[in-house]
């Protein structure tokens, strides 16, 4: 488009930052070639004075804590890889590799069966232990790793997740630890690393949950998300409208859609004036690459304590919720790669206001024709999404505007507030445990396996000290339809596994519009946790009460199969075609060529065309 000559190119403060932006290439540059060039015995020498040094300035109180809690979280954080962290609380984990459509391919992992289930197939087809499935994905910055590198298991979703009977899967974005490599290009160059969110969810998702449908043969799953995790699920939901049917519940946990900026004002005045900025800072591959480098070289308390200081710095974040012991065990597991391009796109949405796709043509301040008039970026249309959305979010996270979001998204929205959390609070807090996986296992109970496009009706329950019980609401066609946030009670949660008590008493949860949120909401209390667990047999014992069908059906297919008028049944054929063959499993480390076959999918469709023909 024309441009104003020179006035029209940038402001004041740009130019400012420009010259700055300078400086920060020629440190990064410095950096990297520190990090390419260091010898091991460099490494050890600054890692050895940095802990004398952290040893001297530290108080014998927090040397003696330090070697209480080490043992175990030192484990953790010297654990090299997901399977060696799953291999340290007893579980045994598969790794699975999916290629997407433009080529990238894509680590999944897989938790499937508790201790001692090792010997069992599950969701392999007729004869195999039937589990339901949930699909769980992390942050930016991240991979899967940052869902069970903790210091004790009942604070381990996955692993919670697994004891009550799910077939658990934990995907990973393209670039990352998991997901640097494809067919096309090397990531050495700057095309490997050209993508944004808009490339998760156009490819990464929607392609990880047809291959874990395909893999299990089920026809829909759960879909838990985390911080990025959750916008990734929102975009991706909105531009694939078929793909809502693959999908029970979507849980976002610290849920990520358009902040309202950065907290430091210097650093926020930044990049909505230029997210571009990025680009000449740490260049257009992968960003903040020597985070590995300070990591080797300096002693881990040290390493923790930058860590929080640059949270601090940036998003005013204290992190007392998380112990020191598991910070030790955690921020090795922190980082993970990812394009600069990415980061790019979420500056672009803070300055915008706006959760849209990626802006190739920025327009400059001044620039002529940069009207909304003549150009407008493609927004993703979330308002679309038929899927349930369950929201948990901390009253302390700078992230997430609930108002904003709410009225970004379908009426159907459910919110739960935990008053005092914040973004990392989610994945590592102390009371995780008894704040947050109620939450989780409450929505999985009232929405796993439910058709939610077809039935007009809702479950409603509350938490309260005699348990927990859903029932249906009669509702009209207008009333699914209106927003409403959940008003959660002191608590005391008993949610068995995939079932629920029939005898527990409830109370309604009042749902109210957003206009008509009340000014303070009741905080989540602390509840133990669940010590039962579904048992093996869960499916058998659902379809003993199903009516006779067709022997080719197994008796999980036979319960989905009456969602009439749905499209999963056929897009799950076509994802069986897809990953049929090409299908990769590396278990537990180890890698073998794998096929996906489930012709009692590909009955379940045939029958359901000749249904509907029929009709």
């Amino acid at each position: 488009m024309a441009r104003a000559p020179l006035i029209g190119r940038l402001y004041w403060r740009e130019y400012l930052a420009l010259y700055a932006s300078l400086v920060l290439v020629f440190l990064e540059g410095f950096i990297r070639i520190i990090t390419l060039g260091l010898p091991q015995p460099i490494i050890r020498f600054c890692y050895n004075r940095s802990r004398n040094v952290f040893n001297v300035l530290s108080s014998s109180q927090g040397r003696q804590a330090r070697s209480r809690h080490g043992s175990f979280a030192t484990s953790v954080a010297n654990s090299a890889d997901f399977v060696d962290l799953c291999s340290l609380f007893g579980y045994y984990a598969e790794e699975h590799v999916v290629q997407t459509g433009d080529g990238y391919l894509l680590g999944l992992h897989r938790l499937g069966w508790r201790k001692g289930e090792e010997g069992l197939r599950v969701n392999a087809g007729r004869g195999s232990l039937r589990k339901p499935v949930v699909y769980m994905h992390h942050g930016l910055l991240m991979n899967s790793e940052v869902w069970i590198c903790l210091t004790e298991r009942e604070r381990c979703l996955p692993f919670m997740l697994v004891e009550k009977g799910y077939d658990v899967w934990l995907g990973n974005n393209r670039g990352n630890k998991y997901s640097k490599k494809s067919i096309k290009a090397s990531p050495t160059s700057n095309a490997f690393w050209d993508f944004s969110m808009d490339q998760f969810a156009f490819h990464d998702i929607p392609d990880s949950i047809d291959y874990v449908l395909a893999t299990t043969a089920q026809l829909s799953l759960s879909y838990i998300g985390f911080s990025q995790g959750t916008a990734q699920a929102f975009a991706t939901l909105s531009i694939h409208p078929t793909l809502n049917d693959k999908i029970d519940v979507f849980i976002a946990l610290a849920p990520a859609m358009s902040p309202a900026g950065i907290h430091n004002g210097f650093v926020d005045a930044l990049i909505k004036a230029s997210p571009d900025v990025l680009f000449l800072a740490f260049g257009r591959r992968s960003i903040l690459s020597s985070a590995t480098m300070w990591q080797a070289i300096l002693y881990p308390p040290i390493f923790v304590r930058l860590i929080d200081m640059s949270l601090t710095f940036l998003f005013n974040w204290g992190s007392k919720n998380i112990s020191a012991h598991q910070k030790l065990a955690a921020y090795p597991h922190l980082y993970s790669f990812t394009s600069t391009k990415s980061v790019v796109h979420w500056f672009q949405i803070i300055r915008n206001k706006c959760f849209q796709m990626y802006d190739d043509d920025v327009q400059a301040p001044l620039s002529l024709g940069a009207s909304e008039r003549y150009y407008k970026v493609a927004k993703f249309p979330t308002r679309n999404i038929k899927t349930p959305i369950v929201l948990v979010y901390g009253g302390s996270d700078s992230l997430v505007d609930i108002e904003v979001m709410l009225r970004e998204l379908p009426k159907h929205t459910v919110a739960k507030e935990i008053p005092h959390y914040e973004h990392l609070d989610f994945l590592w807090a102390d009371h995780v445990e008894t704040l947050v996986h109620p939450q989780v296992f409450e929505a999985l109970e009232a929405y796993a396996g439910r058709d939610h496009l077809k039935e007009k009706y809702l479950t409603s329950g509350s938490i309260t000290n005699s348990g927990f019980e859903r029932r249906p609401l009669a509702m009209s066609e207008d009333d699914f339809s209106s927003p409403m946030t959940a008003d959660i009670s002191d608590s005391e949660p008993r949610i068995n596994g995939f079932g629920h008590s029939p005898s527990a008493s409830m109370d309604l949860v009042h749902y109210t519009s957003p206009a008509k949120l009340p000014d303070r909401r009741e905080p989540v209390t602390p509840t133990p946790p669940s010590s039962s667990t579904t048992p093996p047999e869960m499916a058998q014992s659902r379809a003993s009460k199903e009516e006779p069908k067709p022997s080719g059906l197994n008796p999980m297919m036979r319960k989905r199969q009456r969602r009439s008028g749905s499209t999963s049944s056929s897009r799950s054929t076509d994802s069986v075609a897809k990953f049929g063959e090409g299908g990769i499993l590396l278990g537990a480390g180890k890698a073998t060529l794998g096929s996906v076959n489930s012709p009692s999918m590909a009955d379940v469709a045939h029958k359901g065309v000749s249904d509907r023909r029929k009709r």
